[in-house]
């Protein structure tokens, strides 16, 4: 009975105590909160975040890879046009033999004998219908591959331009330590888990 009573009361107090500390901290931190704000107009402008997402999209819609040399990311520059040098070259070349399957495939059913196409004898009207549609669905599909890669640089440079100031350290700790809850005509003992990033 003594130790049941003498654990009550070791609780009671812990929780006390917690509840002072808990108002001491509060009313610093509005003491905190409150100097900070009677600074003058000239140390808050110190604070404000240089580095502007807002610019960094707008560099990028304008010239690709530009938002990304704002944030400093040079290596993706290379990415970005080496993506769209690549699609720009098979646009450019599907486009060329889509003309040509289109122009033979024009002349075989033109019904006029004094055209005729270089792929007479080699291709059916069938073949040259389909290997037209088959180069115009690659030169297609070669622009909205470039259209989609102009806009993740956009999106990218403004991602990374959010997270400039993120700290990304190898720094992650985790404490295992006793720890009392406290509650309102209780407490509850348990192991308190701390995952600390930084």
């Amino acid at each position: 009975m003594r130790l049941r009573l003498l654990v009550v009361l070791f609780f009671t107090v812990y929780c006390v105590n917690a509840q002072q500390d808990t108002m001491i901290f509060k009313t610093r931190t509005n003491i905190v909160t409150q100097a900070d704000t009677l600074k003058p107009a000239a140390d808050l402008s110190q604070k404000v975040n240089k580095h502007s997402p807002h610019k960094a999209t707008i560099y990028s819609a304008i010239l690709p890879g530009l938002g990304q040399a704002y944030n400093k990311k040079y290596w993706k520059i290379p990415v970005i046009y080496g993506l769209t040098g690549v699609l720009t070259y098979f646009a450019v070349d599907n486009n060329k033999e889509y003309i040509i399957y289109k122009d033979a495939y024009k002349w075989r059913l033109d019904d006029n004998s004094a055209t005729v196409d270089k792929f007479e004898g080699i291709y059916s009207d069938e073949d040259l219908r389909i290997l037209k549609n088959y180069y115009r669905r690659n030169r297609d599909l070669s622009f909205i591959g470039m259209g989609v890669v102009y806009l993740l640089n956009v999106v990218d440079a403004a991602v990374d331009a959010h997270l400039f100031y993120f700290d990304v350290s190898d720094d992650l700790s985790l404490k295992v330590q006793p720890g009392i809850q406290p509650m309102r005509h209780s407490a509850f003992a348990g192991v308190k888990l701390s995952l600390q990033i930084r």
